[in-house]
This record gives C-alpha cells, sequence and structure tokens, in this order.
C-alpha cells in the first residue's frame, strides 16, 4: 500500500532521517524529517496555473509548532493552538527567505508550504530540521526549483564553533558566557543564502568563520536531500519561463530616457511622483494588447533595475549622490518625550524612528509557553511601522510578520549588551515607532533603542549601531557593495546585509541573498565596510549623550534582597497571607522568585524601606548582644513575653526587666507596651533570652547594670 523512501545520515551527534511516501501522500511533495527525535513534517502543494494579471510570487510558508509533539496541552481558556507564536512567525521567515530566491525566474504559481512539529526532543530545535523538511519536500514535489538548500544552526564556546548546539545551551545566552552565538545559515551547495545570528561582541573575522563553519557542515545534508531525491523526486513541473524581450525593448525605448531622469533626483518624494510618472508614461505609450500582459510590470521594473544598477557598478556613484560608502547624515536626539522613562529620536537620511524605553517590574516580564517549556523574558522590543512612514495609505491591523522579524532583529542586537537581571532588576520595554522610511528602519531602531534606554539610566555594556549593507552584482562578475542602503536599492538589488554591533564587536548580523549566492571575498568585504559604517555612527550617537543620564523621576524605584531558598515559605505566608500583608502595609510591590530573589518596586522610597525591613525581619536572625525595640504580647509571673525580631518572640525574666527586685513584671509593664530589649542569648532548648535592665528606655542605648537595691526589712 505504501511505497516509502527512506534515507539516513549521522550529522553532528545524531542521525538525520527523511522519509516519504507513506503520510500526505496527496500533497505535491511531502517529506518527514527526523533528527535525534525531533520530528518535522513538510507538505509542499502548487497551483498547475498562474492567476489571471498576477506580477508576483505567491510563496506562502507556515511553520506550526503542536503542543503534543513535547507532551504538553496548551496553557490559557483555549486549549489549542490559536495565533501563530513569535517563534512560529520568526520561523517561516526563516524558511521563506533561503527558498523564495531559488524558484525559477517568472514562475508565479501559488505556492503553499507547511511545516508541522511532530516530535520534539527537547535538544534538537525544530527549526533547522523544518528547514531540512521543506528543502527536501520542494525537490521531491516537481515545483520548478533550483534547490536543495542546507542549514545548520552554529554556536561559538570557548573558541571553537559548535554544529547543532543543544535548545538549552542555546537559551538565554545574556546570561551564560561561556555561548557567544547563536547562528543560523542555510545555503546551496555552492553559496550562502541567508544567515540570521544573535552574537557578543564577536570580530568580523569570528562571524565570517561562523558562516563558512555552517556552510561546510550542511554539505552531508544537501548530497543526502539530492540522494534521497533520485529515489522518489516527481516528474519537474512542466514550466518554461515566459520570454518577454520583445515587450522589455519597447519599454526601454518608450521610457528610458525619462526613467534615467527620475532617478537621477535626490529626494525620495521627488524621485517617486518621477518613476510613477515615467511608468504612466512607459503605459501610455504601448498597444492595448502591451498593457494587459502580466509581464509589463516585470518589464518595468527590469528598466529601472538596469539604470539603478548599471550606474552604480560603472560610476560608484548611487541615486541620491554619495558614493558606495558614506553613511547619509545623522541627527541623534534623547529626552524627547517629557513623561516617558527614555525617548530618543534617530533620524539617518530620510529614515527615523521615535524610540521609548518604559521601566517596569517583574510582574511586567513576558511569559513565553513553548515546546521546551514556560521561561520569562525581562527585556521586550517592539516594532511598528505604519503607512505614513513611507508616505502612503494602508490597512493599520496587528503587527505583520515582517514587523515581528525587524522587531526581534532589533532585540537580537540590544540584548547583548543589557546589564544582568541580578545587577538590573527592572522589566525593559522599548517599543520602535517609525515615522519615516528610506532604507534600513530595523537598524535606525537598534540605535534609536540603544540611546533610548542609555536616556532611561539602563547600563548598557556599550552603545550599539547598525547599518544595512547592500550588494549589487553584475553577470560579468563585477560588484559593488553599498553601505547604509536606500529603499530602492533594497528592492533593485541583489543583498540585504544587515550588521549590528558595538565598537568591540557584533552582537546581530541578518543577511538575506536575492540571487544563487555570494562569495565568502564578497562577504568579507560587505563585513569590513559595515564596521566602518557602525564605527560612524557610533560617533555620530555618542554627541546626543555627551552628559550623564540619570532615573527618570516616573520610573519605578526597585531594590533586590537575596534571602534563603528555605525562607521562601516563610515571607509568603501561608496562602499568600505574610507578602499580602507587606505589600498593604508598606505600599510597594513585592516580587520573589523560586530562587529566592526579591524584587521591591515603588516610586515611594519609604515605602521601599518598609518592605524591606518587614521581609528582613522575617529572613534575617537576631544577633547575640544587639539591642531591639519590641512589643510586650504577654505577662506571666516569672517575666514577660517580648515581641522584638519580626515574628519573633522572646522572655525578659522578671530579674531581667529592671535594677530592682519585682513581685510580678505588672509592676513596670503591661501588654502592648513598646520596650528596648537586649538579646542576651539562647538557652539549652534554644528559647531566646532578652534583658531590658541594662539597656536605657528612652535612647536604647546600654547603661552600666547597677548594684540591685536590698530589700526593706
Amino acid at each position: 500500500m505504501f511505497k516509502v523512501t527512506k534515507k539516513s545520515i549521522q550529522w553532528g551527534r545524531d542521525t538525520l532521517t527523511l522519509e516519504s511516501g507513506k503520510i500526505a501522500r496527496q500533497a505535491d511533495g511531502s517529506v518527514i524529517a527526523t533528527l535525534g527525535e525531533t520530528s518535522v513534517m513538510a507538505n509542499v502543494t502548487f497551483a498547475r496555473t498562474q492567476k489571471p494579471g498576477q506580477d508576483f510570487f505567491p510563496l506562502t510558508v507556515h511553520y506550526q509548532e503542536k503542543y503534543y509533539a513535547a507532551g504538553k496541552i496548551p496553557g490559557g481558556f483555549f486549549k489549542r493552538e490559536a495565533r501563530p507564536s513569535e517563534k512560529e512567525t520568526l520561523t517561516s521567515r526563516l524558511i521563506d527567505r533561503p527558498c523564495r530566491p531559488l524558484f525559477v525566474e517568472g514562475f508565479k504559481n501559488e505556492v503553499l508550504v507547511m511545516a508541522t512539529v511532530l516530535s520534539h526532543d527537547l535538544e534538537n530545535d525544530p527549526d533547522i530540521v523544518a528547514m531540512i523538511a521543506v528543502s527536501a519536500a520542494l525537490t521531491i514535489s516537481g515545483v520548478p526549483f533550483m534547490g536543495p538548500i542546507g542549514a545548520a544552526r552554529v554556536g561559538f564556546t570557548g573558541g571553537a564553533y559548535v554544529l547543532n548546539p543543544t535548545v538549552d545551551d542555546m537559551q538565554h545566552l545574556r546570561g551564560n558566557p561561556d555561548q557567544r552565538l547563536d547562528l543560523v545559515v542555510a545555503g546551496t551547495k555552492d553559496a550562502v543564502m541567508m544567515v540570521e545570528s544573535e552574537a557578543y561582541e564577536l570580530s568580523e573575522e569570528e562571524m565570517l568563520g561562523a558562516v563558512k563553519f555552517g556552510h561546510d557542515q550542511m554539505q552531508p545534508v544537501i548530497d543526502l536531500i539530492i540522494d534521497f531525491a533520485e529515489d522518489c523526486a516527481k516528474e519537474p513541473f512542466d514550466f518554461q519561463p515566459v520570454d518577454y524581450s520583445a515587450l522589455y525593448a519597447k519599454v526601454k525605448k518608450a521610457g528610458e530616457t525619462q526613467m534615467r531622469a527620475a532617478f537621477a533626483i535626490r529626494d525620495k518624494q521627488a524621485r517617486t511622483s518621477a518613476i510613477d510618472a515615467a511608468v504612466d508614461a512607459i503605459k501610455a505609450a504601448m498597444s492595448d494588447e502591451d498593457r494587459a500582459d502580466s509581464n509589463l510590470g516585470p518589464a518595468i521594473k527590469k528598466l529601472e533595475s538596469s539604470i539603478l544598477r548599471g550606474d552604480v557598478v560603472k560610476t560608484g556613484i548611487r541615486i541620491d549622490g554619495r558614493d558606495t560608502k558614506t553613511v547619509r547624515p545623522i541627527v541623534a536626539e534623547t529626552g524627547i518625550l517629557p513623561r516617558t522613562h527614555g525617548s530618543a529620536l534617530f533620524t539617518r537620511g530620510e529614515t527615523q524612528g521615535l524610540v521609548v524605553t518604559t521601566l517596569g517590574t517583574g510582574e511586567d516580564e513576558q511569559i513565553i509557553d513553548a515546546l521546551h517549556g514556560n521561561s520569562r523574558s525581562n527585556f521586550l522590543l517592539h516594532y511598528n511601522f505604519p503607512p505614513y512612514s513611507v508616505g502612503e495609505v494602508g490597512r493599520v491591523g496587528s503587527p505583520g510578520r515582517r514587523e515581528i522579524g525587524h522587531g526581534k532583529l532589533a532585540w537580537r542586537a540590544l540584548q547583548a549588551v543589557l546589564p544582568a537581571p541580578t545587577d538590573f532588576p527592572y522589566t525593559i520595554r522599548v517599543v520602535s515607532e517609525i515615522t519615516e522610511s528610506n532604507g534600513s528602519s530595523s537598524m535606525a531602531s537598534v540605535c534609536g533603542g540603544s540611546l533610548s534606554m542609555m536616556d532611561a539610566g539602563v547600563p548598557l555594556k556599550s552603545p550599539v549601531a547598525g547599518v544595512a549593507m547592500g550588494l549589487i552584482l553584475e553577470d560579468d562578475g563585477k560588484f559593488a557593495v553599498l553601505t547604509d542602503i536606500l529603499g530602492d536599492e533594497d528592492h533593485l538589488g541583489d543583498m540585504d546585509f544587515k550588521v549590528a554591533g558595538t565598537a568591540n564587536g557584533i552582537t546581530s548580523l541578518q543577511m538575506d541573498i536575492k540571487i544563487a549566492g555570494i562569495t565568502p571575498a564578497i562577504m568579507e568585504q560587505a563585513l569590513a565596510q559595515a564596521k566602518d559604517g557602525r564605527l560612524h555612527i557610533l560617533g555620530e550617537m555618542n554627541k546626543a549623550l555627551s552628559a550623564p543620564q540619570g532615573f527618570s523621576e516616573y520610573a519605578p524605584k526597585i531594590e533586590t534582597l537575596q534571602i534563603p531558598t528555605d525562607k521562601i515559605r516563610e515571607v509568603i505566608g501561608s496562602g499568600g497571607k505574610v507578602i499580602r500583608e507587606i505589600v498593604e502595609v508598606s505600599g510597594a510591590k513585592v516580587d520573589i522568585n523560586d530562587d529566592g530573589i526579591i524584587k521591591i518596586a515603588s516610586n515611594d522610597a519609604d515605602a521601599i524601606k518598609r518592605a524591606y525591613d518587614m521581609i528582613w525581619s522575617i529572613v534575617a536572625e537576631p544577633e547575640e548582644g544587639k539591642v531591639y525595640t519590641g512589643k510586650v504580647v504577654k505577662l506571666v509571673d516569672f517575666g514577660a513575653f517580648v515581641n522584638f525580631f519580626g515574628k519573633r518572640d522572646g522572655l525578659v525574666h522578671v530579674s531581667q526587666i529592671a535594677n530592682k527586685r519585682l513581685n510580678h513584671p505588672n509592676e513596670l509593664l503591661k501588654e502592648g507596651q513598646e520596650v528596648k530589649v537586649k538579646l542576651l542569648g539562647f538557652d539549652d532548648r534554644g528559647k531566646v533570652r532578652l534583658g531590658m535592665k541594662m539597656v536605657d528606655q528612652e535612647t536604647g542605648a546600654e547603661i552600666a547594670e547597677k548594684k540591685e537595691e536590698p530589700a526593706e526589712s
């Protein structure tokens, strides 16, 4: 009934297996990839015809994590996987980016890719397994795909690169100084197609080495997919790209002069208007038949591309007048919003980000419910890209994949320089509002985010800046690497290469290639050029931070307290009674974790002190010989019980109350009276012994003990 194809190799510490022919047989391509005990099923389907008038390639990638894969039931009220998590959205983008450029040019039939996590061993991250499964499914499906691709994760510890480190190794890198890199690389047999990374101030040489290491290590995977496809691949879909060279010749003749003049305008808005006018003129010059041709759009775009690309490679001068290495003018400002905890306005040419930092307490941390378990994050970065930032109208809704991806890139770049939570016990939320865009707004978010956090008083290890690099690679091998690319250079170029970091090294690297890959030599030049650009931007940012930055008066104040873990139960109390009383009496917020770290937060310093003293009185041990203020709670014939240290009581023997003989403690004391007592020690049973007669009840100072007065005869 089943015709199963199954191939395996040893890859790193585990076995990688590809299997097809048993499940989802009606899909065009279906593969289950398994690494260790992590399994992902990839299914590919594609339309056999192109929708009329379609002028773009409709590839859709959905990566899905099923909680059953890790033996879990989803949390919350609805016990079903709902909207995609951030991890699912980012992994969908991770799969899409290296695959999209490898479809045959001109193919515009709809393609759907679904990758479903079936099993997770909590060691091998499913994202790498999903990329391999999708590559294999595309390769055997018959769709015109010029793959396969391979993928690998690279770690860096002890000066050595590590292939596919475990999930635990890659969790919370900020708190693990031994792990300095989490890099995902994908590519073909000959070239790298995509890089995504979180790094901890690695040098350009170390980052380039990591990319090369990952590309080398994925080669056995590519060979496995080719061997696998030879046994089970379907017949290639009969697709021949449309030859629209005659239409392109007409477009070029009708509009090259006007289009070239439009690209010579340096202002973005004016240039865009002139390009639109040139497009309208070209369409007006076409016949009705040519205007109805679905390839008219690609022909016009090809003309735009040839003008922009050819001029840059030939002259080294770009459409805004810069050379290939110059960064646009920068203006950096901080403290521009009066009531926020920290704010910055970062403007680079026609790209601008208004970035705001808010400091919160432990209860503001984000709880992340993932396959490998729940975790908490005290650093959040949200990126917003409204239509007005590019002078357009459009629908405004919840964040899309692009906004989530750009926000995560900025998050990776900045979190490497954050202080340890024990040193700075705040939850940090950074929001980047992109107010103008012509170039990399994600890198503007990095620069603005760094400035905004420093304006809020966050003690960053170093400022962070980012720059986007571009590439124009011609058929004859000539190329130009562009620093600080414009929007048009991004759309019509061959590479989007974003590098962020400090003066000491790289904290994040993201690369997307729109052609069949680039050489190490081009990547090396791009990294070197990006370093120069990054250092220049850091110099401009430093001008905005000439004076030390202090805490906003509107930010909460937080003090931390470490207590023994066996005291946590006492601080919380039965049913939370004790900690609720502390909060109500002190007026401060109190948060305690399983490690015994307590965060006390309030805008009122006195409230923090009250809460601190109440907690300390519970967890601390009284010191022998020290004087305490207490309250008489009970009088008995032989003395007085005094509550002197939190909930702790001790006995003042009748002989220790005063320097005279007393028949009963009630001669000098009454219940509820405040007294000063000295801790004399502990008896054989551990009971506390207190004394009053050696303490001045007014000042609390110790006094010399007087001799007992003789009794009257």
